[in-house]
């Protein structure tokens, strides 16, 4: 059977940038915490100090405007 699931990196076009990995290990962070809703990891993202790229605190908006430009 062949194998199911994705690797992990297969859409990355090179390695993740000091940004990504620090946003990478706060989004782990707040995961092992239990938080999963987006109100939550928003919430978390702030109370962890990391600010949004535009340098504002993280809204809703702003984390999904986020994910689909590290997705494209």
């Amino acid at each position: 059977m062949p194998e199911q699931y994705l690797e992990a990196n297969q859409s990355r076009v090179g390695p993740p940038n000091p940004y990504e990995l620090k946003l990478a290990g706060a989004l782990s962070e707040i995961f092992a915490s239990g938080s999963h809703e987006l109100p939550a990891i928003v919430s978390g993202l702030n109370n962890l100090g990391l600010n949004a790229p535009d340098g504002e605190p993280w809204d809703e908006t702003r984390f999904r405007s986020e994910m689909r430009r590290l997705g494209e």
